[in-house]
């Protein structure tokens, strides 16, 4: 008896707060004009249909049948927060482009990352972004191409040659994640490439969970591997302040010491700790996506042969002018067109971010409605990229589509207009480097036809795309 009495007290315990808050809320917003739909149960609200959605692969269908009973613009809840998604171009323009909104991130991916880029607010992020922004700039992506080449070169040696089969999504990330600590540690970064592989994958699927640090789950054990990376990160930038400090080391070429350089300067005011928060976002946020492209497009030229011979073309033209043991560089990367191409349809047909969170700044309105301050926005890429209105045939894979512009605010795979991504480029040139040396020197073939893939909260395949590996056997070649 007394146990049912404790259950009893432990459920009203937790329904009469929810009652009262969502009686409450429902009062305040009565005198606004907001779109249709409901904030559902207080705190859960539609969360766990849509995680189920993007376990299922079916995050697409979840966002169409929404529209289909709501419209384009529509209320619901997400991960704790009211929240209006939005659909279609005016909405994406709408979401880059409005200064009443702001980029905003989960309440996990805050408590795993800290004091970051993808966390910070007003004056810090714009000196942040700006920071990031001028690190990879085009003639500072330039530099980096020969680093690129270094690290592909041995990535492909040590992982693909010699192979009969590869899973290709673990083994990419391995060298996504080894390009981007090169970059952002500089010598230092064998520790966390080598080491820390699997606790970047741990953290990275802890951003879409509840931050309850509960034994076991995604985001206890995210914060577990945070705090690893974050301590061996640490160690590394008071080694490289140190450096700094003695006039031992000046040079800029990997992020911390950028970082530390441009403080030195004046240019912005973060401390230590925040500089390690913004490289390990960088590093969280480039290397997973990067890999995430790289295996679709190995997915998708698997079964598209006719696509397959004109990127290898391409690239059999570059190398065809350049001795064996040439790295590539950025005016060769610039030749790569038409594998860029399948590179865009690629990120069309299976985008690696799903779509971005901003949060009002004030109340706003939009085609109508209020949205009121402190609600987040949300949109979903693959609302449009796989429209038929905007793309012809969108199930179909055709990098043909990219030889004419788009309409505008239909393709957003690195965001849009203001806040553009500013990796974009370091991921197209880091993208093409990669396959440049996968399609010359191998063929593959996926080794179960039928593997769907989930997002986890990338796109995974339900396997990590296992194919069987053959050479091109060129003599000629060298790695």
């Amino acid at each position: 008896m007394a146990y049912y009495s404790m259950v009893l007290g432990a459920l009203l315990a937790l329904l009469v707060p929810a009652t009262l808050h969502l009686i409450y809320r429902r009062r305040y917003y009565s005198s606004y004009n907001l779109p249709p739909g409901s904030l559902g149960v207080p705190i859960i609200g539609r969360t766990f249909s849509l995680l189920r959605a993007f376990r299922s692969n079916t995050d697409d269908q979840w966002f169409r049948d929404r529209i289909r009973k709501y419209g384009p613009v529509s209320t619901t809840s997400l991960l704790g927060s009211p929240t209006v998604l939005l659909a279609g171009p005016a909405a994406n323009r709408f979401i880059f482009s409005n200064d009443g909104l702001i980029l905003t991130q989960t309440s996990a991916l805050r408590t795993l990352v800290g004091r970051s880029v993808l966390t910070l607010t007003g004056d810090e992020l714009k000196q942040v972004r700006g920071a990031l922004q001028g690190f990879l700039r085009p003639d500072m992506v330039r530099r980096y191409v020969s680093r690129m080449d270094e690290e592909v070169r041995r990535h492909v040696e040590l992982n693909w040659v010699g192979r009969d089969s590869v899973t290709v999504l673990p083994t990419v990330r391995r060298l996504t994640l080894g390009i981007i600590c090169s970059i952002v540690l500089g010598q230092e970064a064998a520790p966390v490439k080598e080491g820390l592989c699997a606790d970047f994958v741990y953290l990275g699927k802890a951003i879409l969970s509840f931050p309850l640090r509960i034994p076991f789950t995604r985001f206890s054990k995210g914060m577990n591997a945070s705090s690893k990376i974050r301590k061996t990160i640490t160690n590394i930038a008071h080694k490289r302040e140190e450096s700094l400090q003695e006039g031992s080391d000046t040079s800029d070429n990997d992020f911390i010491s950028y970082m530390l350089i441009l403080r030195s300067q004046g240019v912005h005011s973060l401390t230590l700790e925040d500089i390690v928060d913004n490289a390990m976002s960088l590093i969280v946020g480039a290397h997973e996506t990067t890999a995430v492209l790289i295996t679709f497009m190995i997915r998708y030229l698997a079964n598209e042969q006719e696509i397959l011979d004109k990127v290898t073309k391409e690239q059999d033209d570059i190398a065809n002018n350049k001795k064996p043991e040439d790295a590539l560089t950025w005016d060769d990367v610039a030749k790569m067109k038409y594998t860029w191409k399948v590179a865009m349809e690629t990120l069309r047909v299976v985008p690696p971010v799903f779509g971005s969170f901003r949060t009002t700044t004030k109340d706003i309105e939009y085609q109508g409605y209020n949205i009121p301050k402190g609600w987040k926005v949300f949109a979903a890429q693959s609302v449009t990229h796989m429209d038929s209105h905007l793309f012809h045939e969108p199930c179909k894979f055709d990098p043909s589509r990219f030889e004419k512009s788009l309409p505008p605010y239909c393709y957003m795979p690195f965001g849009g207009g203001p806040r553009m991504c500013p990796g974009n480029e370091f991921a197209r040139v880091e993208t093409m480097v990669a396959m440049h040396y996968l399609v010359r020197q191998f063929r593959w073939n996926m080794i179960c036809e039928q593997e769907t893939y989930k997002r986890d909260p990338k796109p995974t395949p339900d396997l990590g795309l296992p194919i069987k590996l053959k050479s091109r056997l060129l003599p000629q070649y060298i790695i």
